[in-house]
C-alpha cells in the first residue's frame, strides 16, 4: 500500500504535485488543515499501516519522531522531504529523507533540485504560497515566464495557502484532498489557473475575508515588530497565515504575530520573523509549549491567555537588534 502524506498549504500540494506527475502513483492521501501536522499518527492508527510505502511532504520531523519511529519499526518504507526544524534524523535503510532548513526554501523547491527542475511551475506556486517571493521570482526568471504567468502563478499559490488555515478541515472552503485532486490532472498550473472554477470560489473568499483582516489594527507594536490579535471566527482563521505574510512584506525590517483566539481559553499564533533577517522566529515559538516551525515562519498552537503578556514580552525582545 502507498500512502502520500502531505501538509494541507500550498507547498504541501504543490510539492506532492512535483512528484506524481514525475511518478504518477495511485495513493491513498492524507492530509488536513495547516497547523494538523500530527498526520503520521494517522497513519499509526491504520491495521493496515505494515509495510506501506510512505511519501512525507512538508511536515516537521521532529514534531513526527515518535510515529515515524514506530512506522519504520513496522517496516514502511518512508520518503521524507521537508525544510522545518527536524531535530535528531532516525539512522534507519527504511528512511530516505531530503531535509534543508535553510530559510530561503521550501519543500516544493526541494522537489524541484530532486527532479532537476522538471516541473518548474509548481514549486515557483510552492515558493510563493510559502511568501518567498525572491526564491520564486529568480526561479520563474530562469523558467522564462513573462510577467503576467508570474502574477498568475502568485495568486495561485497565495490562494492555495489562503485555503489551508483554519482551526478544522470546516473552516476551508475545500479539504485540502478535495484540492489536490482538482490540482492533480493539470502538468502546468497555468493551465490550472485559466481552467478551474475551484480558485473562483478561492479567490471570493480571499477577497471578502482578506478586507475584514485589513482592517483590524496591532494590539501592540514597537519599531521591532507588531502583534495583531484576532477574534475566534471563521475567517479570522483562515485568513491569519496570509495576512501575517502580507504585513511582513509590507515592513520587512519588522517582525510580525498574529494571534488568533482558539476557544479553548488561549490562542493560535502565528509569527513570521522580519523579511530581511529571516531569523529567530522558531527559538521564540519553541520557547512555549506546543511551538514550532522553522527559522523564518513558525507558530504556537495554543498560547494560554495567561501566557500572552509573556508571549509580548518574549517577542520584542526576541528581534531587538
Amino acid at each position: 500500500m502507498a500512502i502520500d502524506i502531505f501538509n494541507g498549504d500550498a507547498d504541501g500540494i504543490a510539492a506532492l504535485q512535483q512528484l506524481r506527475l514525475a511518478e504518477p502513483r495511485a495513493a491513498l492521501l492524507l492530509s488536513g488543515v495547516k497547523r494538523d501536522i500530527r498526520l503520521l499518527d494517522r497513519v499509526v492508527a491504520r491495521a493496515d499501516h505494515a509495510g506501506a510505502r510512505l511519501t512525507v511532504l512538508d511536515i516537521s520531523m521532529a514534531t513526527n519522531k515518535e510515529p515515524l519511529r514506530l512506522l519504520l519499526a513496522a517496516g514502511c518504507e518512508v520518503f521524507y522531504v521537508d525544510h522545518h526544524h527536524a531535530g535528531e534524523i532516525p539512522g534507519h535503510s527504511g528512511l530516505t529523507c531530503h531535509l534543508d532548513e535553510d530559510p530561503e526554501i521550501c519543500t516544493g523547491l526541494i522537489v524541484n533540485r530532486l527532479l532537476a527542475g522538471r516541473f518548474p511551475g509548481w514549486a515557483v506556486v510552492a515558493a510563493f504560497g510559502d511568501n518567498l517571493h525572491h526564491p520564486a521570482a529568480s526561479l520563474g526568471r530562469q523558467a522564462g515566464f513573462s510577467a503576467r504567468e508570474m502574477a498568475a502563478l502568485r495568486e495561485l499559490g497565495e490562494l492555495l495557502n489562503y485555503n489551508g488555515y483554519g482551526k478544522e478541515v470546516a473552516d476551508l472552503h475545500f479539504d485540502p484532498v478535495e484540492l489536490f485532486q482538482a490540482v492533480r490532472p493539470y502538468q502546468d498550473p497555468l493551465h490550472f489557473y485559466a481552467e478551474s472554477t475551484t480558485l473562483a470560489t478561492l479567490r471570493q473568499g480571499f477577497h471578502d475575508d482578506m478586507a475584514r483582516a485589513r482592517s483590524v489594527l496591532p494590539e501592540a507594536q514597537q519599531e521591532q515588530g507588531r502583534i495583531y490579535i484576532f477574534p475566534g471566527q471563521a475567517w479570522a482563521r483562515r485568513t491569519a497565515g496570509v495576512l501575517s505574510n502580507e504585513r511582513a512584506r509590507e515592513e520587512p525590517a519588522r517582525a510580525h504575530a498574529l494571534l488568533v483566539a482558539d476557544g479553548m481559553g488561549g490562542y493560535v499564533v502565528s509569527v513570521r520573523a522580519p523579511l530581511a533577517r529571516k531569523k529567530g522566529a522558531v527559538e521564540l515559538c519553541q520557547a512555549f509549549p506546543s511551538g514550532g516551525g522553522r527559522a523564518a515562519a513558525a507558530g504556537i498552537n495554543h498560547l494560554p491567555a495567561d501566557r500572552v503578556e509573556e508571549f509580548t514580552a518574549a517577542f520584542f525582545a526576541a528581534f531587538k537588534d
